[in-house]
C-alpha cells in the first residue's frame, strides 16, 4: 500500500478498509461468540445428561440391588435400564444397566433374556472391560443351558488382564460340561497362576481341580 499522505486519506482508506471487510468481520465474532456460547451450553447439557443418567442408575440399583426381586421391583427396574438405554445410549451407566438386566433376568430364571442383554452389551459397549465381563457372563449362562461349545467360542480372544483368571476358570467349566478333565484341570490351574499374579482371589477354583480328581501321570 502507498504511504498516505494526509489524515484525510488515512481516514478514507478505514472507510474503504470497513466497507469491504466489516461484515465479513461482524459475521465472523458473532461465528466466533455462537460458538463459545454453544460449546458452554453444550457442556452444561453432556454435564445435566451425565447427572440424570447418574441419578437413574443410583435409583436401579437401590430397585435390583437385593435378592429376590417381587414382579413390581423387577418391572420397575427393568424399566429403568430402558430408560438408561434409551437416553443415555454409550454411556457407562448404559452398559452397566445391561449386566444388571443380565443379572435380573437369570435370576428371574429367564436366561434368554439374559443373553440377549449381554450381546447387546458385547456389541454395542465401546469398553474393552465391560464387554469382557458381558462375555464372561453370558459364557456362564451358555454352559448352564448345555451349550459348552459355544461358551467357549464366547471366550475366543484376549480379555483384559484383570479378567483373566476369571475368563480361564469359566473355559475350565466348559471343559468341564465337555466332559474334557485333562483340558479342564490345565484351564483351572492356568487360572490359579492367573489369579496369583493378579492377587487376586477365585473362589472355588481349588474345589474344581479338587473335583477332578488326581491328575494323570503322562
Amino acid at each position: 500500500m502507498a504511504e498516505l499522505r494526509t489524515e484525510e486519506e488515512q481516514l478514507d482508506a478505514i472507510k474503504q478498509w470497513w466497507k469491504d471487510n466489516g461484515t465479513a468481520l461482524i459475521v465472523g465474532i458473532l461465528v466466533a461468540v455462537a460458538g463459545v456460547l454453544g460449546w458452554q451450553a453444550w457442556q452444561r447439557y453432556q454435564d445435566g445428561q451425565a447427572a440424570d443418567a447418574s441419578a437413574t442408575y443410583q435409583q436401579l440399583m437401590a430397585v435390583a440391588g437385593g435378592e429376590n426381586l417381587d414382579d413390581n421391583a423387577r418391572e420397575q427396574a427393568l424399566t429403568l435400564v430402558d430408560t438408561l438405554r434409551d437416553e443415555h445410549g454409550g454411556t457407562l451407566y448404559a452398559d452397566m444397566a445391561g449386566l444388571l438386566e443380565a443379572k435380573i433376568a437369570v435370576e428371574a430364571g429367564d436366561n434368554a433374556q439374559a443373553r440377549d442383554a449381554l450381546n447387546a452389551v458385547v456389541s454395542s459397549s465401546d469398553r474393552d472391560y465391560i464387554r469382557a465381563l458381558a462375555r464372561i457372563d453370558l459364557a456362564r449362562i451358555e454352559i448352564a443351558d448345555g451349550e459348552a461349545q459355544a461358551a467357549l467360542d464366547t471366550l475366543d480372544g484376549e480379555v483384559p488382564g484383570a479378567l483373566a483368571a476369571q475368563r480361564q476358570s469359566v473355559i475350565g467349566d466348559a471343559y468341564v460340561a465337555l466332559e474334557r478333565p485333562q483340558d479342564a484341570r490345565d484351564a483351572y490351574q492356568q487360572a490359579q497362576r492367573l489369579a496369583q499374579d493378579a492377587d487376586q482371589t477365585i473362589y472355588g477354583l481349588q474345589l474344581k481341580l479338587d473335583d477332578l480328581g488326581v491328575e494323570d501321570a503322562t
